[in-house]
């Protein structure tokens, strides 16, 4: 088993470094590395906002990031014998975390940012497995170290399709980052004129957000173009269900992988999305499954008391403002409760069937509430 390597100057950004990773996603952006299935490969990551959010930042960073710059993907790597229609198996070996983190909320980002227009940031100290931060005094999260953004370049067929299909959400009014070549890596136009930005996941994975994707995990990706194209970055602490803010306790890290290619099995067996599995917890047991734990729900209905049928995210974001104002009750402020959702609080959907209203639970665990 031969082990492959990519080391990053975290002193630098991306934008300084091209020659380490992309913030696109585009089938023409030249391999970094090239493994064998069975080789191991370590990337170093850098974090989502490439910098930008360091011990130092101001909350005036926090309000007018750059968004342009995210996410700072290390990458790609070309899988030897990946071919689009096999299914590349990811074994997720270890995921080191660096001993700083943030959590931030941005104007305008994340899923109750019309409810949360202003800037905050809490910034963590991460060790011995968990994060604590000043900002957020008496919480303390547990570690699982996961990638926030890993998985595989789209082909050029799927490349025009998504493209399509997200600038006809663009032009619904839909919360949409088209392609731009402002601050893109590479910087080469006839690449980023066309490459997908990184925001939203897709068939290939990219921005998954799953937390379960940590060390142990398989996480399985359907090819779509020669080599498979992998890269990954965007880690991540810990983090709710929901992630609420659209930030996690996000940091740099170090990424350990192995591959395994299934020729053929994403054509044979019409796979077309990402799965993963694992053999054990992910977390420790009290963790993913919280013995002392206190729960909102919310139903289709809004607070104006309007019914959406059978509407998943109102009832979410119900549940979500009634935990906060629970937090509320308990003394943190609403950007400090927001971000206790963000890093810690996990969404169940308890009714789906019952119409016209569906249900959801938010899940607090008692335990990150040090006494």
């Amino acid at each position: 088993m031969a082990v492959h390597e990519v080391r990053v100057d975290r002193s630098k950004t991306l934008v300084e470094e091209p020659a380490t990773g992309h913030n696109r996603w585009h089938p023409d952006i030249p391999p970094i590395a090239r493994c064998e299935p069975g080789d191991e490969l370590l990337l170093e990551t850098r974090d989502a906002f490439d910098g930008q959010m360091g011990p130092q930042a101001t909350l005036d960073t926090v309000a007018a990031p750059n968004l342009d710059v995210v996410h700072p993907l290390t990458g790609p790597v070309y899988v030897e014998g990946a071919q689009p229609g096999d299914l590349l198996e990811v074994e997720i070996v270890e995921v080191v975390p660096d001993s700083y983190g943030y959590t931030v909320q941005v104007p305008g980002f994340g899923f109750l940012r019309d409810v949360f227009p202003e800037p905050f940031m809490v910034r963590w100290a991460i060790a011995d497995g968990w994060a604590t931060s000043a900002d957020l005094p008496g919480v303390r999260i547990p570690g699982a170290p996961f990638m926030g953004t890993i998985g595989l370049s789209p082909g050029r067929a799927a490349l025009g399709r998504i493209a399509a299909r997200e600038r006809a959400a663009l032009e619904r009014g839909g919360f949409v980052l088209p392609p731009s070549t402002a601050f893109a890596v590479p910087a080469d136009p006839a690449i980023a004129a066309d490459a997908l930005r990184t925001i939203p996941p897709r068939e290939q994975a990219g921005n998954v957000d799953i937390k379960q994707l940590a060390a142990g995990t398989r996480l399985f990706i359907p090819v779509d173009t020669p080599g498979a194209l992998f890269s990954a970055g965007d880690a991540h602490f810990a983090q709710g269900d929901c992630e609420t803010c659209g930030t996690a306790i996000e940091m740099n890290a170090t990424l350990r992988v192995r591959f395994a290619v299934h020729s053929g099995a994403a054509r044979d067996k019409g796979i077309g999305d990402p799965r993963f599995a694992r053999t054990d917890y992910w977390v420790a047991p009290e963790y993913a499954a919280p013995r002392r734990f206190y729960a909102t729900t919310g139903m289709s209905v809004d607070r104006d008391g309007v019914l959406h049928a059978e509407d998943a995210t109102v009832a979410a974001r119900s549940a979500l403002l009634n935990m906060i104002d629970h937090l509320g009750e308990r003394g943190w402020n609403r950007q400090q409760a927001y971000a206790i959702c963000s890093v810690a609080v996990d969404l169940k959907v308890s009714q789906l069937v019952d119409v016209p209203s569906f249900l959801v639970s938010a899940f607090l665990p008692e335990d990150i509430f040090r006494t």
